[in-house]
C-alpha cells in the first residue's frame, strides 16, 4: 500500500478543521485532505446543473461547447454626452446606437421600449409590431465607448462580446469570463460534491473523485494520520463508528 504523505501545512489545516468539526466523519475529513492535497476548488454552475473541478475548468469546457460568449456588433452613432462616470448600466438600441442610461432617464427600460416603438430604423416586426430587441451592458468599458465626447455623422459599428448566459455586452471576452466566474459559479467543498444528488459532476472530475474514494487510499490516509498524536482521539472515534 502506497504511503500517504501529509505535509506540516496539511497537518495544521487538518487539525484546525477537526477542532472546528469535532464530530466530523472520516469520509468528510479524508475529502477535505484530498481538497488540500490537490488544491481543488470545485464550483457549481447552477444554470446547467453541473459541478466542475474549478472555475477555470468550467470556462474551458463551456468555451469548447460555445456556451459562454459570442461576438456581436453594436452601433455607435448618437451623441451620448449625457453619459458619465456615474452611469453603471445602459440600454442600447441595436438599430441606431441610441443609449439610455440608468442615471440619465427615470426608467431607462421603459424609455428604450418607447424609442423602439417609434425608431424609423427598426424594421423588425413581431406580430406586426416593432420588435423590442435591445442590448444591455454594465461593462464600464462599453459604457465609456458610448460616453466618448465624439460626434459622428452616421452610425459606426464596433465588435463586442455578448454573454450567452446573461445576454449582456462586454468589451472583450475576458470581461465575459470575469463576470461569469464572479456571478454564475458557486464554490462548493469536495465533501458536498460527493454528498449531493442534485447536480451532475463533470465526467473527468467524477472519474478523479471515484479514484480517490478507493478503500486502500482512505486506509492509507488513516494510517498516516495515526503517526501524529493529536489525531489519535479522532481515529478512535471513527473506529468505534
Amino acid at each position: 500500500m502506497t504511503k500517504v504523505v501529509i505535509t506540516e501545512e496539511q497537518r495544521a489545516a487538518l487539525k484546525h478543521f477537526l477542532d472546528h468539526n469535532i464530530s466530523a466523519e472520516l469520509l468528510n475529513v479524508y475529502l477535505y485532505f484530498v481538497e488540500l492535497k490537490y488544491q481543488l476548488k470545485p464550483v457549481v454552475f447552477a444554470k446547467e446543473k453541473i459541478i466542475y473541478q474549478s472555475a477555470d475548468d468550467a470556462v474551458r469546457f463551456l468555451e469548447k461547447e460555445n456556451k459562454l460568449w459570442h461576438e456581436t456588433e453594436i452601433k455607435i452613432g448618437f451623441d451620448n454626452q449625457h453619459l458619465n462616470e456615474q452611469t453603471k448600466k445602459i440600454y442600447i438600441c441595436p438599430f441606431t446606437g441610441k443609449v439610455f442610461g440608468d442615471n440619465t432617464h427615470p426608467n431607462p427600460q421603459d424609455a428604450i421600449y418607447d424609442w423602439l416603438s417609434h425608431c424609423p430604423e427598426n424594421t423588425e416586426r413581431v406580430g406586426g409590431l416593432p420588435a423590442k430587441r435591445f442590448f444591455i451592458s454594465e461593462d464600464p468599458e462599453v459604457i465609456k465607448t458610448y460616453a466618448a465626447k465624439v460626434k459622428v455623422k452616421k452610425p459606426v459599428t464596433k465588435v463586442v462580446f455578448s454573454s450567452i448566459i446573461s445576454g449582456k455586452l462586454f468589451i472583450n471576452k475576458e470581461a465575459v469570463i470575469h463576470d461569469f466566474k464572479a456571478n454564475y459559479l458557486k464554490k462548493i467543498s469536495l465533501f458536498e460534491v460527493q454528498n449531493q444528488n442534485r447536480f451532475q459532476i463533470e465526467e473527468t472530475f467524477l472519474t478523479f473523485i471515484q479514484k480517490q474514494l478507493a478503500e486502500e487510499k482512505i486506509t492509507a490516509f488513516v494510517e498516516s494520520l495515526a503517526e501524529f498524536p493529536e489525531f489519535i482521539i479522532f481515529i478512535e472515534q471513527w473506529l468505534k463508528e
